[in-house]
């Protein structure tokens, strides 16, 4: 799978009309804080033109796209760091994806009721955080009485883990996400943070869900609250693109331009997505199938194509590599060979997004 984003939010905000936008599944989007603690999971294609084109040079019998998978999470209250509306099952459901998509109310319904009284997404937003940090802290106090514990049998790195600790819980108690921390750590710093199951981890992106004016001033909100925290945002009109979807393709996309959208929600949230987390994707194929993976910006060749077969990332010996751009461009392996595209790799080779590649491997 890509990566896997877990829509958030208060009730009654748009999110199921957004998941059954993107997962195109049929859930009930009635109001429903408490209703349900179990996810609806979606799981759908990540759309990208190259698989087809790659299949069709080298003459792939099918194609298999890389993956997103969406966790509808039922609605967050106040207090549900306490377990108000099944809280605590709730924030479980977020530690398992990859990412926050934070869907935020910015369009006034009088026919749909906000849980808070009015449209106001910063405060929204800031209700959420408030949650998820509160729940955060939860955990950090648990964490702390055990590793000072420990530090009487004087090893260094618990040492260096509560100092740790104690800078996020700084963070923390400042009303701040513990993202925040996370630039200024070393990768032996986020080697020994990586089992710590903090929700503010998590990357966020903001889904601004609009009406069909667009609710500019609401969005720049949300964009100028963003930056602060470098997190993505989106604007959506889900109510709109789920009235597209129901036409015929050619119909929906000629409405899409007519309306000023130059792209559907779902290729749009899986671009943000991906620059969000950093992730790219490459190839593989052969006459059998034409694949498309999903790895982060810099992942070397072995561990990339490790995804592939865990005997390639062991066996690895080189990997022949080109742009899949480039391979269109020729016309065939044969050609692309004739003219140096094809170029050979090792281990210390950082995939880039678009890269076809053929491994070379001891079994």
């Amino acid at each position: 799978m890509g990566f896997t984003l877990g829509i958030v939010g208060l009730p009654n905000v748009g999110k199921s009309t957004l998941f059954n936008l993107l997962a195109q599944a049929k859930v009930d989007v009635s109001n429903y804080p408490f209703t349900t603690i179990k996810p609806n999971v979606g799981v759908v294609a990540v759309p990208d033109e190259r698989v087809a084109q790659i299949a069709a040079v080298v003459g792939s019998a099918k194609t298999v796209p890389t993956v997103i998978g969406f966790y509808d999470i039922a609605g967050l209250v106040k207090g549900a760091h306490r377990g108000e509306g099944l809280g605590n099952q709730f924030l479980a459901h977020i530690r398992e994806v990859n990412a926050i998509a934070h869907v935020v109310r910015c369009f006034p319904d009088p026919n749909i009721t906000h849980v808070e009284g009015t449209v106001d997404p910063r405060r929204d937003i800031e209700l959420i955080n408030a949650e998820l940090i509160l729940a955060d802290l939860a955990t950090l106090e648990s964490k702390l009485a055990p590793v000072k514990s420990a530090l009487k049998i004087g090893d260094k790195n618990v040492l260096k883990y509560l100092h740790l600790l104690e800078k996020i819980k700084g963070e923390l108690d400042s009303g701040r996400p513990a993202r925040k921390v996370l630039p200024a750590l070393s990768h032996e710093d986020l080697a020994l943070l990586a089992d710590l199951p903090l929700l503010t981890f998590k990357p966020v992106l903001y889904v601004a869900n609009v009406d069909e004016t667009g609710n500019r001033t609401e969005v720049d909100g949300v964009k100028a609250l963003a930056a602060e925290e470098n997190a993505g945002v989106v604007a959506i009109c889900a109510k709109l693109e789920g009235e597209i979807n129901e036409l015929p393709p050619a119909e929906a996309e000629e409405y899409l331009k007519s309306v000023g959208l130059e792209d559907f929600a779902l290729p749009r949230l899986i671009r943000a997505g991906y620059r969000l987390l950093d992730l790219i994707t490459f190839f593989t194929a052969n006459a059998k199938e034409c694949r498309a993976w999903t790895v982060k910006q810099g992942t070397r060749a072995p561990r990339a194509v490790g995804q592939v077969h865990s005997a390639m990332e062991k066996g690895f010996i080189a990997a022949e590599v080109i742009g899949a751009a480039e391979l269109v461009r020729a016309g065939s392996y044969a050609a692309a060979r004739e003219r140096g595209w094809l170029r050979t790799e090792g281990k210390e080779y950082q995939v880039k997004d678009g890269d076809l590649i053929l491994v070379r491997f001891t079994p």
